[in-house]
């Protein structure tokens, strides 16, 4: 099975979206690409809800979403309960979302990172795997059942 990564964003992340869909390709990753298309303004939930059904349905492995703070997108796929959604501005912060959160979904805001921050952030969190141990105990805690 090939590695497929659902990719969405508004109008703020639109600038950094090519680079990322290049590396994705240069990786051999199938990118499930939500847009948006230009830098027009758009609402970043349409673009936000079907990466976060994406990763839910198990159609992609993991998500990366951009939006200007990383914040409104985040809080969107967060709101779907298989989604573990983290905000990243540096690699070691995209590395320990993935180890000890077990995080699918990348957030980038993309107004406060550079776009090669932004590309090795989204390596490392492609690269880090989940360290499971202690950590898996309290990533099970995350999700609500009622």
């Amino acid at each position: 099975m090939s590695t497929k990564i659902a990719i969405g964003c508004d109008h703020a992340g639109f600038p950094y979206r090519k680079g990322i869909l290049s590396l994705l390709k240069s990786r051999g990753i199938t990118a499930l690409d939500f847009g948006t298309d230009s830098a027009d303004s758009v609402d970043y939930p349409d673009f936000a809800h079907p990466v976060a059904e994406a990763v839910e349905s198990e159609a992609a492995q993991m998500g990366i979403v951009l939006c200007g703070s990383g914040n409104g997108i985040a809080m969107t796929v967060n709101k779907h309960q298989g989604i573990r959604a983290a905000i990243c501005w540096n690699e070691e912060l995209a590395r320990l979302a993935r180890q000890h959160n077990d995080a699918n979904v990348l957030s980038i805001p993309v107004r406060f990172v550079t776009e090669a921050m932004a590309l090795a952030m989204v390596e490392a969190f492609l690269e880090t795997e989940f360290e499971g141990g202690r950590h898996a105990r309290r990533v099970d805690k995350i999700r609500i059942n009622k």
